[in-house]
């Protein structure tokens, strides 16, 4: 008996030892983060911002991400991407202040998502309909944030690598695993 709870444990274990998690009931396309530092795996919440997940996974198609670099990142609270300026190591002073040009123009936040540990939502300088293309990540619970921006998904995989990730740090490829 003892023998097959061990079993029964090891495949509840992502390589590594993380635990895997499931993806969550609903949910729409994975997107697959390669970064710097590892892999991170995001499930996407199109029945709740539907208008959202079409327009990151439209700029996701164009390679719109590929190379980017980590712009913010604070310490066990968020990490964030999402300006093409941050292909330009000489420009790192803007960082933060630019996306695609193409603001998804409707603010879909959802009482049902909040902002717990992996919670990926999208940044915006003001006004949430504003919103374009940085999409950031939380490290921990943030709940001051429920209510003010769009969450469109949460990280099933990679949490840990996340909690690495530093300021400058690129990602390599954004793909999408439907």
């Amino acid at each position: 008996m003892r023998l097959m709870a061990c079993a029964f444990v090891g495949l509840l274990l992502a390589p590594g030892g993380a635990l895997a998690q499931e993806k969550s009931p609903g949910a729409g396309p994975v997107i697959v983060l390669d970064t710097a530092k590892g892999v991170i795996e995001i499930e996407t919440y199109p029945e709740d911002a539907p208008k959202t997940v079409a327009h990151i996974l439209a700029l996701i198609k164009k390679g719109f991400y590929n190379g980017l670099r980590f712009h913010r990142a604070e310490a066990n609270f968020v990490i964030q991407v999402g300006d093409p300026a941050s292909r330009d190591m000489s420009r790192q002073d803007s960082w933060g202040r630019g996306g695609s040009g193409r603001p998804i123009g409707v603010a879909e936040i959802s009482k049902k998502r909040l902002h717990g540990p992996g919670a990926v939502g999208m940044g915006h300088a003001g006004e949430a309909k504003l919103a374009d293309s940085q999409i950031y990540i939380v490290l921990r619970a943030a709940p001051t944030l429920n209510g003010k921006y769009t969450v469109f998904g949460r990280v099933i995989k990679g949490l840990d690598v996340a909690q690495k990730i530093q300021k400058t740090d690129v990602l390599k490829k954004v793909s999408v695993k439907e």
